[in-house]
């Protein structure tokens, strides 16, 4: 019972360390704002259900609600239990992944281990591999393909181009002939030597 709470605090703290303290957290590419009547209407909604169907179940589960007391001594452990989760959570935060790790000599049997063995790959290779595939045949064939070069503006910008380069042949085009010519010549002069 009491390796529940300590577990708990000590994961809740390691993810608002890892969300919220640091060097670039609390800041984001598009400031978000709460402050919208829809969105507050709605959170709203949400807490009042949640807080009377939690009430309500409890209700329904428990007919009668007991008093529960606790001596001393298991308030207490309670409350250090909660503070030895959150002493080893901020230990924990402090882990870096370097050389020195034992686990990356055996890396693929402690992915293994860490991933709740073959649970992953069960439950969502039939799932996710097929849509995965065909997200990435889209990307590589539309998004990165023919569509983004000639999409939106390309195709005017490739005919102005285009037009441009016609335009640089017409209007040169006396300058053109004589180059040639030269070249014409020149060619000529090396091949009769």
């Amino acid at each position: 019972f009491f390796s529940d709470p300590h577990l708990t605090v000590s994961y809740s703290f390691r993810l608002v360390y890892y969300s919220l303290i640091g060097d670039f957290n609390f800041l984001s590419l598009n400031n978000l704002s709460d402050h919208g009547k829809v969105m507050l209407k709605s959170m709203a909604g949400l807490i009042f259900l949640v807080i009377m169907g939690g009430s309500m179940l409890s209700w329904l589960i428990f007919p009668t609600p007991y008093f529960i007391c606790l001596p001393l001594v298991m308030k207490l452990l309670a409350l250090i239990v909660t503070f030895i989760g959150l002493w080893l959570g901020c230990e924990f935060s402090y882990f870096t992944l370097n050389y020195n790790l034992k686990s990356m000599n055996w890396l693929k049997l402690s992915w293994f281990f860490s991933s709740m063995w073959y649970m992953p790959i069960l439950s969502t290779f039939g799932v996710n591999y097929f849509s995965l595939n065909l997200g990435k045949f889209l990307y590589l064939n539309i998004d990165q393909g023919w569509s983004e070069y000639f999409g939106s503006q390309k195709i005017y910008f490739n005919i102005m181009k285009m037009s441009m380069f016609n335009q640089f042949f017409f209007m040169n085009n006396m300058k053109i002939f004589f180059m040639l010519l030269v070249f014409f010549i020149i060619i000529l002069f090396f091949i009769t030597l």
